[in-house]
């Protein structure tokens, strides 16, 4: 299983060599952003498109990093809460399992017996 792993990353790897090595006259083309609003404009200074690809990933990486910190915090806070209930009712059956049986308790078990 471990040798497949290191054969698929490996031709995945080759995968993304030959897209590079087939567009990199693409990849170094310079582009320019421009924000053109009514109040207020701006410009970005000529950058590889490359450079513009990479930098797109990053901050999609960030950001499911972000979200995956947040959604283990939540986890983390139900899973204290359930720890909590399960302490609350583990202390109620054990109060419960240390009530004395009495005789008026046996003697209704019995009549709802024969109902």
């Amino acid at each position: 299983m471990k040798q497949l792993k290191s054969i698929v990353i490996i031709l995945i790897l080759t995968l993304i060599v030959i897209v590079i090595v087939q567009n990199f006259q693409m990849l170094i083309t310079p582009v320019e952003f421009k924000i053109d609003l009514m109040f207020y404009s701006i410009q970005s200074s000529r950058l590889s498109l490359s450079l513009v690809a990479l930098g797109a990933f990053l901050i999609g990486v960030l950001a499911a990093g972000l979200q995956g910190i947040l959604d283990r915090m939540g986890l983390k806070r139900d899973i204290r809460s359930l720890k909590k209930e399960l302490a609350e009712k583990e202390k109620e059956l054990n109060s419960l399992r240390n009530l004395p049986v009495t005789a008026g308790d046996v003697v209704a078990g019995n009549q709802l017996d024969n109902q």
